[in-house]
């Protein structure tokens, strides 16, 4: 018997087929950046990054994440010519190699994004929610492309200096709600929502967004949860980055117990394990 399901949700579009979240999809990360919080270097070559994507892809990944610019709190802001020359080799190169892999491209910016979906790129991670490029929306308009709509404030730069709210999970809905609205009004069809965890969240908050994720299961829209070896992790029990795959696992279940649909994480084969647990 299933103890755990899913939410019931809109299934999306993607590359022609239909997506759907009957079990939960596992998205891997694959940064190709020198500075990200946990993998910063690790895959900073075409390389690197093609055996990462096979890694992941053997491990049960149903998506990679390739991100070229890292969104940690108080990273430092990189050219968009930087970020392409980071994220499209790689991109190709895992195309490539890996014709049927889906690939999403984490970006805030619309050109980054358009130059990713011309190289194979199938899916816009926006960590933004389109409020950092006036042009993302359009974009994703333009491509019909699945996008990923986030909460955030400010840039990662000065992002944990706004933490204020006034109810952290109504506050995260309205804007998410607000931001659907503008994408549903300029023909955008498929929409993955992410409460951003860890971006522009005390501790508090982020665990306050976690207990009441399920609140967001209003929209009826597909459910992103993204605790990966952050911070509301390590600092809460005193350890690394480096040292919080048991307390990622621990959170992801909680994650899958309120019907989340996507769980975003650098440990693959972790994650697989956990939902063949509830699933199979």
């Amino acid at each position: 018997m299933k103890r755990f399901h899913t939410s019931t949700c809109h299934s999306i579009l993607v590359d022609g087929t239909l997506m759907t979240f009957e079990k939960p999809i596992i998205m891997g990360i694959l940064n190709v950046t020198p500075d990200s919080f946990y993998d910063g270097g690790d895959n900073t070559t075409v390389a690197l990054a093609i055996e990462k994507a096979k890694k992941l892809l053997l491990e049960g990944a149903q998506i990679l994440d390739i991100g070229a610019y890292s969104s940690r709190p108080g990273a430092p802001l990189i050219s968009s010519q930087e970020e392409m020359d980071r994220a499209l080799p790689a991109i190709r190169a895992i195309k490539t190699a890996f014709p049927d892999a889906i690939l999403s491209i984490d970006t805030f910016r619309a050109d980054v994004a358009a130059a990713a979906i011309d190289a194979g790129v199938h899916i816009i991670n926006d960590v933004s929610g389109g409020t950092l490029d006036d042009n993302m929306f359009a974009t994703v308009a333009k491509y019909q492309v699945p996008y990923i709509l986030m909460h955030m404030r400010g840039i990662p730069e000065n992002m944990q200096e706004k933490t204020d709210y006034t109810d952290i999970v109504t506050d995260v809905a309205t804007f998410l709600g607000d931001r659907i609205a503008t994408l549903r009004s300029m023909g955008v069809k498929d929409i993955i929502l992410d409460p951003g965890f860890g971006f522009a969240k005390t501790v508090e908050q982020n665990y306050e967004l976690l207990y009441r994720v399920n609140e967001l299961h209003y929209f009826e829209l597909p459910i992103l949860g993204g605790i990966s070896r952050k911070s509301m992790i390590y600092k809460k029990i005193g350890i690394t980055a480096q040292e919080a795959l048991n307390g990622t696992t621990a959170l992801n279940t909680l994650l899958l117990e309120r019907g989340v649909q996507i769980l975003r994480v650098h440990d693959v084969k972790e994650a697989k394990q956990l939902v063949d647990l509830f699933y199979s």
